[in-house]
């Protein structure tokens, strides 16, 4: 029984010996058989979010291109924008040269045919003046100069007889002497401390290293200033300096501080760019209105629209040969009301004409027609005083004067605009009128040579002694101050002197 047990248990334990590695192999395949789905499963997870996250990286490079794309057609949109407006401006250029070229053409047709005609008049005069050389050649040398002294004598009484006349129609009862002193009193009790004002046009920067940040890359910079402000930006070799172009002059001024902050921030690019120009537009239109207040305060002027006020204050930042518009309404405005009160008229309705008197300048680029009616039409809108009205509107001579106030204001604009120093003639305009005027004098027989003095208000002419006697003299004045009136056009008038000088030379030995 003892082997029969022995026999038993080792078969029993060689039976469990089998068994048991059979079942762990069991095991063991199972677990690495679920382990493995495991891992297919989460190998499918990962592709599965890689696949995500390629399509969200692949949407946001076709959204990154497509806003690329987007805004180089904005850009290259703007630019050709931008030359199709200089391309207009330049056939409007074109085609005002074009009208000018055929107003001066027609202007040398008429030169040629009254040139034409005064040489048919000199001829016949040529003619006339040899039958009368011939019907006086048995003349002594005194009877002769009698009959040219009284020929002379009798062109000046004409002349003296037509002087007489406008001044006689100038001139009743005394009022010549009496304007002439309300307008010196006038004058002097509006004595300015301020000539002729230009608007900023050059903006200074710290270096030249700074114009190309303000160009940007490939000019990107420049351009959304350009767009933005409605101004050309100059950048050329002028040293620490870049040029502000426009006709606007109140969006130049917007540029000019926009780029003076720009400048100082440092930060260039086209967000900075808009948020500056921003920033100058709200700081402009604050200047706006303070200089219209201020304007309508310093001349007691009450009860004006605010829209008014607004446009007068935008014209503070207007020039009119040099003189500040608004500040010329100011004179215009103190001028009228002081004429007013030495007339003893309504002093307050010609101070408020005064200031309102060039309204129309403000809207003459939006609306057609002469500015002074153009003016006039714009106060009716704002139910101005009548008075006021008609005053702006005939103070041209655009529609009928009825009342003395356009004649104030017509005075009183007068006045300021050619006191000395308030507006400025262009050199070249300048020179031109000398030349003229010397031209003029040297086109007359026996004159050696002419000189304009005193800014064109005077001419003198030095004479050939042996071919211009003294009476002859006389005469040459008198034909070259003709011939100055009829060819030119000039401010007040012009002395003519004409010089005659024999010089007697001998040497005592």
């Amino acid at each position: 029984m003892i082997y029969l047990w022995i026999a038993l248990a080792l078969i029993a334990g060689l039976a469990i010996g089998y068994l048991i590695p059979l079942v762990l192999t069991k095991r063991q395949a199972v677990s690495t058989r679920i382990t493995a789905q495991q891992l297919l499963a989460d190998a499918k997870k990962e592709a599965e979010t890689r696949k995500k996250e390629a399509l969200v990286e692949a949407k946001d490079e076709v959204h990154r291109l497509r806003s690329e794309t987007d805004r180089e057609l904005r850009e290259r949109r703007t630019e050709i924008q931008r030359l199709e407006k200089r391309v207009t401006q330049k056939e409007e250029t074109l085609d005002r040269r074009l009208d000018n070229l055929e107003k001066r053409e027609r202007n040398i047709t008429n030169k040629e045919q009254e040139l034409t005609r005064q040489k048919e008049r000199s001829d016949q005069l040529v003619l006339d003046t040899r039958k009368e050389l011939e019907r006086v050649s048995t003349l002594t040398v005194d009877e002769a100069k009698q009959i040219l002294l009284k020929n002379v004598e009798e062109e000046y009484q004409h002349d003296i007889a037509k002087r007489m006349k406008d001044m006689e129609d100038l001139v009743r009862e005394e009022a010549d002497d009496r304007a002439r002193d309300i307008i010196v009193a006038a004058i002097q009790r509006t004595a300015v401390d301020h000539a002729t004002e230009t608007t900023v046009s050059v903006v200074p920067i710290p270096s030249d290293d700074l114009k190309g940040r303000i160009i940007g890359r490939e000019g990107r910079n420049i351009r959304a200033f350009e767009t933005i402000t409605g101004v050309d930006l100059v950048i050329d070799d002028t040293p620490e300096a870049v040029t502000l172009s426009a006709f606007d002059p109140v969006r130049r001024e917007i540029a000019r501080i926009a780029l003076e902050k720009l400048i100082v921030d440092g930060r260039i690019h086209p967000d900075r760019i808009e948020e500056m120009v921003e920033k100058a537009q709200k700081e402009v239109e604050d200047t706006i209105k303070k200089e219209g207040e201020q304007a309508v305060l310093e001349v007691s002027v009450r009860g004006l629209h605010p829209d008014l006020v607004r446009m007068l204050g935008r014209l503070f930042y207007r020039t009119s040969y040099g003189q500040n518009v608004l500040k010329h309404y100011l004179e215009v405005a103190y001028l009228a009301s002081l004429i007013a009160a030495e007339l003893k008229v309504d002093a307050t309705t010609a101070r408020r004409a005064g200031l309102l008197h060039d309204i129309g300048k403000a809207v003459s680029h939006e609306v057609q027609g002469p500015h002074a009616v153009v003016g006039a039409d714009l106060l009716r809108k704002y139910n101005e005083n009548a008075e006021v009205v008609h005053a702006v509107a005939a103070h041209h001579d655009d529609v009928e004067q009825k009342s003395i106030y356009p004649v104030l204001i017509q005075l009183a604009d007068s006045i300021s605009a050619s006191r000395p120093g308030a507006r400025r003639e262009s050199l070249e305009t300048y020179i031109k009128r000398l030349q003229t005027l010397e031209s003029v004098a040297d086109s007359f027989p026996g004159v050696e040579k002419a000189y304009a003095i005193q800014a064109g208000r005077e001419i003198r002419i030095v004479v050939k002694p042996d071919q211009i006697d003294d009476v002859g003299a006389v005469k040459l004045a008198h034909d070259i101050s003709k011939r100055v009136e009829q060819e030119m056009v000039y401010p007040g008038q012009i002395k003519v002197t004409v010089i005659r000088e024999i010089r007697a030379t001998d040497y005592a030995k």
